[in-house]
């Protein structure tokens, strides 16, 4: 289902909390807000549609991938970087990696280890941030 997607940065900067396989029907719920946006937006967290539980969808371009639970475990390679963001208005600066390696659960809630580069890398760390409560 298309959700709307959460303003309120109240609840925005509120820590998510560990998902688990009750929470898949937020992970099709993500893949169906982020379709309808994908115009003007290639990631989305849980708390983007009002769910402050440990879920992401990034688009890679040719595929989404949804993570249950993401960690990043390693990062490299510092730059800066400015980012929109479609729960709140204009562009902010922030440091991201070039290099991560992410550790997740697929909507399966088979585990993963996995290394991204680039513009993925930046868009699962801007994400990640979503879940730590952190908006850039």
């Amino acid at each position: 289902m298309i959700k709307p997607i959460m303003k309120d940065v109240l609840f925005l900067q509120q820590k998510s909390e560990a998902a688990d396989i009750k929470d898949l029907p937020i992970a099709t719920d993500l893949e169906d807000t982020l379709r309808a946006n994908r115009d003007r937006c290639v990631g989305m967290a849980a708390n983007m549609i009002g769910h402050k539980k440990r879920i992401i969808i990034v688009s890679t371009g040719f595929a989404d991938i949804v993570m249950i639970n993401p960690v990043i475990t390693d990062r490299s390679e510092p730059y800066q970087a400015e980012e929109g963001c479609l729960s709140l208005s204009g562009t902010r600066k922030t440091t991201r990696y070039q290099k991560i390696t992410v550790e997740y659960q697929d909507k399966k809630m088979e585990h993963h280890r996995q290394a991204f580069t680039g513009h993925i890398a930046q868009i699962i760390q801007h994400e990640c941030d979503h879940l730590e409560g952190i908006l850039i």
